[in-house]
């Protein structure tokens, strides 16, 4: 299924990447793979060595955190929008 991961500013600071990048994946952990092929550098600060999303980010997929739904395992249906959020704190 074709989708876009949107991400923010502060993950492509370093980064020479897009902020919306088109994906061709059936679930958000496969369209995280797809980034990987594409954008090494993003993906890596994205997921941890295990695979797993980075502790300070949430990935949406329109407005509901896929955490709420099956994580990774989620399916995206056509036309998806991907939102990658960095976690905010206040202090």
């Amino acid at each position: 299924m074709s989708a876009e991961l949107h991400l923010p500013a502060s993950l492509r600071a370093s980064t020479p990447g897009p902020s919306v990048v088109e994906l061709e994946a059936e679930t958000v952990g496969g369209a995280l793979d797809q980034l990987r092929l594409s954008w090494p550098q993003l993906e890596r600060r994205i997921r941890d060595e295990q695979g797993r999303l980075r502790r300070h980010l949430r990935l949406y997929l329109g407005e509901l955190d896929v955490a709420d739904l099956q994580g990774l395992a989620t399916s995206l249906p056509e036309g998806s929008r991907l939102y990658v959020i960095p976690q905010v704190s206040g202090g």
